[in-house]
């Protein structure tokens, strides 16, 4: 069994998540691993769980919140979700 890096929890269904950087986190959920490793929106606060946006190495939820924040390509980005094409 491994305990869960997050919440201490000793679980025998444990999951390692290695990073591009190298590193190994073990966690018991879901949960904890986005706790540990999504980004936070600069703008709102909230955890990026999907795909988000990225304007000069900064991460925003949406292009809404992108927009806000005055990113240097904030005028350029578009949520994909519910957007019509073209």
């Amino acid at each position: 069994m491994a305990t869960c890096e997050v919440c201490g929890n000793d679980y025998w269904m444990t999951f390692e998540v290695h990073t591009t950087g190298g590193q190994v986190h073990v966690f018991d959920s879901l949960e904890c691993a986005a706790h540990r490793l999504a980004p936070h929106c600069e703008n709102c606060g909230c955890r990026v769980l999907g795909h988000g946006v990225e304007d000069s190495g900064r991460f925003f939820c949406c292009a809404h919140c992108a927009r806000n924040a005055g990113g240097e390509r904030a005028g350029q980005l578009r949520d994909a979700v519910g957007a019509p094409p073209g």
